[in-house]
């Protein structure tokens, strides 16, 4: 038995939906492509399966990653080549590893935020302003008793570092946030989070997650 970490993408139509979802579907291809996976003992036997970091509805990511265990003499390119021919359109595996990190080394997450505004001028400055304030409230939901309410939470904390430029037509904020197991900052609820203080409302938008990172910076793998 050995264990191997597949990266894989998840773009287009399979951004909306959950990481429940993805975990099903990555478990039928694994038996689709017959790859012989290690399965846990016991009453209810089922396979090794573990997620690097779970994802939110709505972002596309192109550093999705899973952990099996396997057994047999399988290589990793046919692993790859066996689970691209049977995963939906949308989720294809990029490499596949004996050598990886574990998964709390995590620290940051790289992000690719695409908006367009009737004035994108005018929102990259607002954008910007907010960014470079002292403090950023996000509306949080949380309980009071038995009623469901939102707090202000300040984000700014969770933001490393971000640049912000419009490039054809379209404001682009490439950003660094905390992630991993401390400290996580959901890309969806940043984005909520601008959208409603600046005002404006966004004709188009797209979030990607473009890379993870460990604490001094370096690649996540």
């Amino acid at each position: 038995m050995r264990e191997v970490r597949l990266r894989f993408s998840k773009q287009g139509r399979l951004k909306y939906i959950s990481h429940l979802d993805i975990n099903r579907a990555m478990s039928r291809a694994f038996k689709r492509a017959e790859i012989p996976l290690w399965y846990t003992e016991g009453f209810n036997p089922h396979p090794y399966m573990s997620f690097s970091l779970p994802l939110s509805l709505g972002v596309e990511s192109l550093c999705e990653s899973v952990d099996i265990r396997i057994v047999g003499s399988i290589t990793n390119d046919e692993i790859k080549n066996r689970m691209n021919s049977v995963l939906p359109e949308g989720l294809k595996v990029l490499d596949v590893y004996d050598d990886f990190y574990d998964n709390g080394e995590i620290s940051y997450s790289d992000y690719v935020y695409k908006f367009q505004f009737d004035d994108n001028a005018l929102a990259l400055e607002k954008i910007k302003s907010i960014l470079d304030g002292d403090e950023i409230l996000a509306l949080k939901k949380g309980k009071q008793g038995r009623k469901k309410v939102f707090k202000e939470t300040n984000i700014k904390s969770f933001i490393d570092k971000y640049n912000i430029s419009i490039r054809d037509d379209t404001v682009v904020l490439n950003i660094r946030l905390l992630a991993g197991t401390d400290k996580n900052l959901n890309p969806s609820l940043l984005f909520d989070t601008i959208i409603r203080l600046i005002d404006m409302d966004y004709q188009w938008k797209s979030i990607s997650r473009i890379a993870l990172l460990k604490k001094d910076y370096s690649q996540f793998i």
